[in-house]
């Protein structure tokens, strides 16, 4: 063991019945030093100790269970902080009604108990405060937030996800000049990147998830498929590399499944479909469905909100292996029936009845792997 007593006796040597000079000085000087460093170095104190310490990452789930919802207009009744005239008329109209899209949102989330879940048509980060609250207090769920504000001024929409375990990192990302300049991009202004790590045993899987909200409308195809350009272009090397990755959210594309094609809506391209190379293509979960199964509208037949993941999530190279695609429409049907005059409706009809979004949660479920 190390003692720095040898380095003492020497220091008590050199000062006995003499007056040092400055050179003398700063020997002694530099020895205590020296000693110093030694003897904190050997007892685990170096600069080097934390980074020697292992930080597993939190324990990987057997099922990993990950779902989109666009949630529709998720505005809490306070419009202090709203500018445009939209977001203020599609807000809750008062505090009563509120309470009660965050208890029955909470309540129906609470039945399929996602992982993650990246949520659209949010207003910001305290109504998913709100909600993960609810879900604490009332259905002894813990989930955090993760947000950063978006740029769409005109609705004040944003995105979000709420998450369970693994998350390491979240980001925005933007065009760069040489992209804009090309007009082959159109912006995400609506978009979340998160990162998670899961720990199994010595293994750390992790996984890139691109939540996205894309232009709504059909006669919006044009503008939707430079955003989906731009979402793959972003995701591209990653998944070239073999990473896990998952873009989901609503993409308002009017193409279901069996009608992509080159040219058309966006997913051709959001697929990777558009690009010579086979390494960078993302599979379409929704395929996996029951053909009777797929719609994810509660008025429009119509297939809006997709979970795409790389191939080793689905062939389980991945440290997770794709076991099945659900579009919940139960949780959110409330009553006896899909509401037809939902949009009418919404804050109207009696609670017993109301459905709660003008889209139904799909979710996608992976087991771990040995």
């Amino acid at each position: 063991m190390f003692s720095i007593q040898p380095y003492l006796n020497r220091f008590q040597a050199t000062l006995q019945g003499k007056l040092l000079s400055v050179a003398e000085l700063l020997s002694v000087a530099e020895l205590l030093s020296v000693a110093l460093a030694i003897c904190l170095a050997t007892q685990g104190f170096g600069q080097d100790s934390l980074a020697d310490k292992s930080w597993p990452s939190d324990r990987a789930p057997q099922l990993l269970k990950i779902a989109t919802w666009n949630l529709e207009w998720f505005f809490d009744d306070f419009q202090g902080n709203n500018r445009s005239e939209v977001a203020k008329e599609q807000s809750a109209p008062n505090r009563a009604e509120w309470d009660w899209r965050v208890g029955n949102f909470a309540a129906a989330i609470a039945k399929f108990e996602p992982t993650i879940l990246a949520v659209q048509e949010i207003e910001d980060r305290g109504v998913m405060q709100n909600l993960t609250k609810v879900l604490k207090e009332q259905f002894n769920l813990s989930y955090r937030v993760a947000f950063i504000d978006g740029f769409d001024t005109g609705t004040e929409q944003d995105v979000a996800v709420i998450f369970r375990s693994g998350l390491v990192e979240l980001s925005r990302r933007e065009q760069n000049n040489s992209m804009f300049e090309s007009k082959e991009f159109y912006n995400l202004s609506k978009h979340l990147i998160t990162r998670f790590e899961w720990q199994q045993a010595d293994r750390v899987i992790p996984l890139t998830l691109l939540n996205l909200h894309l232009r709504a409308t059909a006669d919006a195809a044009d503008l939707r498929q430079k955003q989906t350009k731009l979402a793959h272009e972003w995701m591209r090397k990653a998944i070239e590399r073999g990473e896990n990755v998952i873009i989901l959210g609503d993409f308002n594309v009017e193409e279901s499944v069996g009608q992509i094609k080159a040219g058309g809506d966006g997913m051709h391209t959001i697929l990777g479909l558009d690009t010579p190379n086979p390494k960078d293509d993302l599979i379409d979960l929704l395929e996996k469905a029951p053909a009777d199964k797929r719609r994810t509208h509660l008025i429009l037949d119509k297939q809006f909100d997709r979970i795409l993941a790389s191939a080793g999530l689905v062939d389980g190279q991945g440290g997770y292996k794709f076991k099945n695609i659900e579009v919940l429409s139960q949780w959110n049907i409330r009553g006896t029936g899909a509401d037809e005059d939902h949009w009418d409706t919404r804050y109207t009809k009696d609670y017993a009845e109301r459905d709660l979004s003008d889209h139904h949660p799909v979710m996608a479920t992976f087991e771990l792997t040995p």
